[in-house]
């Protein structure tokens, strides 16, 4: 994602003029990356702590990825834990598809490419997918990491874009003064969040607008 950790204030991140309005449920969120020809918009709708998404994220060619689309489509619980996402990748080579669902047990049945894997995930509740930051969401609304001082390990259900290659994986979020720092499999940033969690601008990555 990000490259050098970058340290902003959660509460002035731009003058008010500069900051995306304060969005009303249901919303389209979009996000703009800073280094790429990169793009994502999403139509989120909130339900207590119950999260509905349906996304699409359009990349050019660049160093890290080839050009591809992406879509994907997220439900949460009651709790804002994943319930199941399907995912959807174009590229020029042909489609990709990945469904990832939760089970009673706590199980997460994966079935992307060909490939079906039954597997507790590290005790993951969330699923993070690389070059999104509308993802780092789940976790940080959980916490309330936007009004706590915490820091928490975060297993997830880790998706790579665009080859939907699904990994086990860690993150690391603690939130303090100067925002949430977020570590990640590929990178380390300070993002700014709103007032319901959802990313604002994540160093490195993307920026809402």
């Amino acid at each position: 994602m990000g490259a050098a950790r970058t340290v902003l204030d959660v509460t002035q991140s731009g003058s008010e003029d500069t900051k995306p309005a304060a969005p009303k449920w249901p919303s389209i969120l979009t996000w703009r990356a800073h280094n790429a020809s990169r793009m994502e918009s999403a139509r989120v709708v909130l339900s207590g702590n119950r999260i509905r998404a349906a996304g699409r994220i359009i990349a050019g060619e660049c160093e890290d990825h080839p050009a591809f689309s992406a879509s994907y489509d997220l439900v949460t619980d009651e709790n804002g834990v994943t319930r199941r996402l399907s995912l959807r990748s174009t590229l020029a080579t042909g489609e990709r598809h990945a469904s990832i669902a939760r089970d009673e047990e706590n199980y997460w049945l994966i079935d992307a490419g060909g490939t079906h894997v039954r597997s507790t995930f590290g005790g993951a509740l969330d699923v993070d997918v690389v070059l999104s930051p509308f993802f780092n969401t789940l976790p940080i609304r959980r916490y309330d990491l936007a009004h706590a001082v915490e820091e928490v390990q975060v297993p997830v259900v880790y998706v790579r874009l665009p080859d939907l290659l699904v990994q086990e994986a860690s993150l690391t979020y603690s939130s303090g003064a100067d925002g949430i720092h977020v570590l990640s499999p590929v990178s380390s940033a300070t993002v700014v969040v709103d007032h319901d969690g959802f990313v604002l601008d994540y160093p490195g990555l993307a920026e809402r607008i």
